[in-house]
């Protein structure tokens, strides 16, 4: 008998019904009483002929409760096998195969990142895989039922998954779907709360549906409240293509991933950890994010997988050569770093975070200081008198920032200017260095590219600007200008104008041409403009000033020793007029300091100059991308 009585009834006043109706039932029977709209019984009788009966709240026996004392119910139970069940991935042969790819399953990727435990990729598949415990620093999980209903009632692992090109990943009726394949969440990481999501390569190749990309959307709109950074553990092959009327063109669907990251872009850091093949649209989102890393052997990312592109264009290629770690560190640019495992990547993204603060609101924090790893009294012996001659710009950086702080990205691209985060006595800054020991520090189009990118991303976490001027200026050439020299040198140029975080520049040695504007001259507003005894800043260097001058008085005089003695002269000449003691001199520069004191003279002034506030004109944006 079912009984269905006020919603304001107490579980006491249920007990009375059930017990008074058990009386009128003849023989064995069952009781349940509801309360309100409830779906479930609040009591249960179950009794037989000889008046036995019991009941407890919530429709079990009071034998079964006994049994179980204050512990968890049978629903509760059950409850947690199903999560159980989901956590336990795609189908069984599908896990088994990350072991062979040198991948971590997807839970175990949240245990190395979130946990306490070091997994390694195959050391639990299988059906008895238990991941039931949620990692330590996890702090709760959305979504986990998503699609549920669609796969639960059979759970059949029968079905193919795609080959994750992103070009099929259709559903069987039969096919598991936990999560629908995307984990999303907040953690604690390297002391730090983010929000973060995370592919399951084992649900369809990581592929994107309708429930996936809900999770998805919602956790980036929460991030935008909450002001947290961002953390993607990519992994997929895109979108489920014979599910696209669910999520793909909607107002709510797949493109909004993209309108979010926008948002998002400069409020809170968002970083991307590359683990496998991430085509088509899912593509977009590493590039989106503020930071990328590709696990070697492993990531890949492109507009179209292979196949499409053998099939559009002819072009025969795998997808390492197609959209590789290679090809985005050292040609596209796309990423900004490559991990050698997922330990690494790990590694990296904590050392990463350590120098960006959690919002555009908030300061980058700040760590003790520690003296830095070769001493100051070095900079003026590798720093070459001679102007054209090369050496490594980072043996200055090492002597100026605090020691093992200097932290490169895109160290392969764009290689004739450094970009990386430091410490100078605790305090972040971004450093912008141009790099002698590749064509001589001249700026290229993908150098000033990566060092624009760069730029504004500091300006946009409130990261001061350490700028290391030594640069014959950017590039000339028929090469250069198809590649887009002057838009890239204009973005540089724009990005430095636009920063409003205190800017430091130093005249290292030689600052030619546009280059000063670029690296933040004296007419860019930098706090300072520092010279070092070997600064020499002009419109371009001795040799082709001289050539551009004097070429025809020079190619009059017919002796040859007085034809050298002469142009020794006047490159003498126009030297000591591009010296930067002339430039300390009309105060063109603000100081000439000693290479040694250099260190110490930056501290003071980042020091001194870190709540600055500058104003820009009022505009909605400028128009430079």
């Amino acid at each position: 008998m079912r009984v269905r009585i006020a919603q304001d009834a107490s579980v006491e006043e249920a007990e009375a019904i059930a017990s008074a109706l058990e009386r009128t039932v003849p023989g064995d029977g069952r009781v349940e009483v509801y309360v309100g709209d409830a779906d479930e019984p609040a009591v249960v009788h179950e009794f037989d002929g000889d008046g036995s009966a019991g009941s407890v709240p919530g429709g079990e026996s009071a034998g079964d409760a006994a049994d179980e004392g204050p512990g968890p119910t049978a629903r509760e139970q059950a409850l947690r096998e199903e999560i159980a069940d989901i956590r336990r991935g795609g189908p069984e042969k599908y896990r088994e195969r990350l072991a062979e790819q040198g991948k971590l399953f997807v839970r175990d990727r949240l245990e190395l990142w979130f946990g306490d435990t070091d997994p390694v990729p195959g050391e639990a598949t299988g059906a008895d895989y238990d991941r039931t415990a949620d990692p330590s620093g996890l702090r709760f999980e959305d979504g986990t039922f998503a699609n549920f209903d669609a796969w639960h009632a059979d759970s059949p692992e029968t079905e193919e998954a795609d080959d994750g090109d992103g070009d099929d990943g259709g559903t069987g009726d039969g096919d598991r779907l936990p999560a629908d394949g995307l984990i999303t969440g907040a953690a604690e990481f390297a002391g730090r709360d983010l929000h973060f999501m995370a592919n399951d390569f084992t649900v369809k190749a990581g592929s994107m549906a309708e429930h996936g990309v809900e999770k998805f959307l919602r956790m980036q709109q929460r991030a935008l409240k909450t002001g947290r950074p961002v953390l993607y553990l990519m992994d997929s092959s895109g979108g489920r293509i014979d599910q696209q009327t669910g999520f793909f063109a909607n107002r709510e669907g797949i493109g909004k991933y993209y309108y979010n990251h926008s948002m998002l872009s400069g409020r809170v850091p968002q970083i991307c950890v590359l683990y496998g093949p991430c085509i088509a649209g899912a593509a977009y989102t590493p590039v989106f994010a503020d930071f990328t890393v590709m696990v070697r052997d492993m990531s890949a990312m492109a507009i179209a997988s292979p196949r499409m592109v053998e099939m559009v264009t002819g072009e025969q290629i795998d997808l390492d050569e197609l959209g590789g770690p290679d090809v985005h560190t050292r040609h596209s640019g796309s990423a900004d770093l490559v991990a050698e495992d997922e330990h690494h990547a790990r590694d990296l993204v904590a050392q990463l975070l350590s120098y960006l603060p959690d919002n555009s609101d908030e300061t980058p924090p700040q760590t003790a200081g520690r003296p830095p790893a070769k001493s100051p009294d070095g900079i003026d012996g590798v720093v070459p008198g001679e102007p054209n001659k090369g050496y490594g710009m980072e043996r200055v950086i090492e002597r100026v920032v605090d020691a093992d702080s200097f932290f490169e990205l895109q160290p392969e691209y764009g290689p004739e200017i450094l970009t990386g985060f430091a410490r100078i006595d605790g305090r972040p800054v971004g450093v912008v260095a141009n790099q002698p020991a590749h064509r001589a520090g001249a700026i290229f189009p993908d150098a000033a590219r990566k060092a624009a990118e760069f730029v504004w991303k500091c300006d946009a976490f409130d990261v001061p600007l350490l700028y290391l001027c030594d640069t014959p200026g950017f590039m000339a050439g028929s090469d250069v200008e198809k590649e887009g020299i002057l838009e890239a040198g204009k973005k540089m140029i724009y990005a430095t104008s636009a920063a409003t975080v205190p800017k430091q520049c130093v005249v290292v040695r030689k600052a030619y041409g546009a280059g000063i504007y670029a690296m933040s001259g004296p007419a860019y507003d930098p706090e300072s403009t520092i010279g070092l005894p070997s600064g020499e800043i002009a419109i371009m260097g001795p040799e082709a000033a001289i050539n551009a001058v004097y070429a025809n008085k020079l190619a009059d005089i017919d002796d040859p020793e007085e034809r050298e003695r002469r142009e020794r002269e006047l490159r003498e000449a126009y030297r000591e007029d591009i010296d930067v003691h002339r430039m300390a001199s009309e105060v063109v520069i603000d100081e000439i300091v000693p290479p040694s004191d250099l260190r110490a003279q930056l501290a003071a002034r980042f020091e001194f100059y870190e709540s600055v506030e500058k104003e820009r004109p009022d505009k909605k944006h400028g128009t430079v991308l």
